[in-house]
C-alpha cells in the first residue's frame, strides 16, 4: 500500500471530531410489521459508513453554537401572519409547545389536552416563563425546530442523518431486534432508556429516575457505543414523512441505498391543519412514550413532525458521512 493510501485510510478511520462513533455501513431490515402502520413494511436498506455523535446535542453544546454565531432559534421569532392565514392574532407570538400534564382523565386521541403552545418557550426556557436549564448542561437541548438543527449541523461541519442512517445506528448491530438493546424492554427489570412509566399523561411513576429529560449518558449505550438513541428526546432526520415505507419490490433495484423517504409534496397531511406544513421524520421516542400511549421507544418507530414546530421533547444529533471525512 502506498503512503498516500495509508494516509487516506488513516483519515477515514479517524473521527472527524473527538468522540464521534464510527458506524460501519451495511444492509439491514428497516421498519417493523408488528406495531404502528407507518413502520411497515419491513424492507431491506443499505447505508454507507458514517460517524455519529455519541449523544444528542446537549444544552452546553448548543449554547456554544449560539454564543459563537448569535443564532436566534425558530421559537424565539414571532410567526409571520402571511404564513398562517386564519390564525388568531393573539396567538402569533414567539413560543413553542410545552408538555403540561392534565389534572383529569382525558381522551388520548386529543393531544391538545397535554400539549400547550406556550409563549416565551424556547431552548433556554423549554416550558416557558419560570422554567430554565440551569444545572442541565448535560441534558439534550429541546425546543429545536428543523431549521435550528440544520443551522447547528452546518456550523459544526456535520449533517443530520437520514431515517435509514439513524435507524441503522440505533439498532447497534442487532438487526431485527425489537429494541436497541435486544427483545426485552426492561431486561432483568433494568430500565434501558428514559421513557414514561405509569398512566400517561396523568401519572409518571418515574421508575427510571426521571420525570422529564435525563443526562445524555444516564442509560447504557447500544452495541455501537451510542447513547440515548431510544427515549429521552425525539430526534430530527432529513427524510420527508410518508404514511408507510416502500417495499423492496416497488424499488428499481433490489436493495435501496440510504433512501430519503417521501417527496416534499407527499409530506403534507391536509387533515392536520388548514395550513399545509410539510413534515419530517422524527426517530427514537422520548421521555413521554408510555405503554398505554406512543409505544415508539424502538428503532423502527417513526413520527411526523411539522418543520415549523419546536417542542419540549424534540432534539437532534449529527453525523458525518465517511466520504466527507
Amino acid at each position: 500500500m502506498t503512503m498516500d493510501a495509508l494516509q487516506g485510510q488513516a483519515r477515514s478511520d479517524a473521527p472527524p471530531e473527538v468522540g464521534m462513533i464510527r458506524i460501519p455501513g451495511g444492509t439491514f431490515r428497516m421498519g417493523s410489521d408488528r406495531h404502528y402502520l407507518e413502520e411497515a413494511p419491513v424492507h431491506r436498506v443499505t447505508v454507507g459508513d458514517f460517524w455519529i455523535d455519541p449523544t444528542p446535542v446537549t444544552n452546553a453544546e448548543f449554547r456554544k453554537f449560539v454564543q459563537a454565531t448569535n443564532y436566534v432559534t425558530w421559537a424565539e421569532i414571532p410567526p409571520d401572519p402571511k404564513d398562517y392565514p386564519g390564525a388568531l392574532p393573539h396567538m402569533l407570538k414567539a413560543g413553542g409547545l410545552a408538555f403540561t400534564p392534565p389534572s383529569r382523565l382525558v381522551d388520548l386521541r386529543d393531544w391538545s389536552q397535554w400539549w400547550q403552545f406556550t409563549f416565551g418557550a424556547y431552548w433556554r426556557r423549554p416550558y416557558g416563563k419560570g422554567s430554565h436549564i440551569g444545572g442541565l448542561d448535560d441534558h439534550p437541548v429541546v425546543q429545536i425546530a428543523l431549521k435550528d438543527a440544520e443551522a447547528y449541523a452546518a456550523w459544526a461541519g456535520k449533517e443530520l442523518p437520514t431515517e435509514a442512517e439513524w435507524e441503522f445506528a440505533a439498532r447497534g448491530g442487532l438487526d431485527g431486534a425489537e429494541f436497541a438493546w435486544g427483545d426485552e424492554f426492561t431486561p432483568g427489570g433494568k430500565h434501558m432508556a428514559n421513557t414514561w412509566q405509569g398512566n400517561f399523561p396523568l401519572e409518571n411513576e418515574r421508575a427510571d429516575g426521571y420525570a422529564r429529560t435525563s443526562p445524555v449518558r444516564a442509560f447504557p449505550p447500544n452495541g455501537y457505543g451510542v447513547y440515548d438513541m431510544i427515549g429521552n428526546v425525539w430526534e430530527w432526520t432529513t427524510d420527508w414523512y410518508s404514511a408507510k415505507h416502500e417495499a423492496d419490490a416497488a424499488k428499481a433495484c433490489c436493495v435501496p441505498e440510504n433512501p430519503r423517504g417521501a417527496t416534499l409534496e407527499g409530506s403534507y397531511d391536509p387533515r392536520q391543519s388548514t395550513v399545509r406544513i410539510p413534515r419530517k421524520v422524527l426517530k427514537g421516542g422520548s421521555h413521554l412514550c408510555a405503554p398505554n400511549y406512543c409505544r415508539r421507544y424502538r428503532p423502527a418507530a417513526r413520527h411526523a413532525e411539522p418543520i415549523d414546530t419546536s417542542t419540549s421533547h424534540v432534539g437532534f444529533r449529527c453525523i458525518v458521512r465517511a466520504r466527507n471525512v
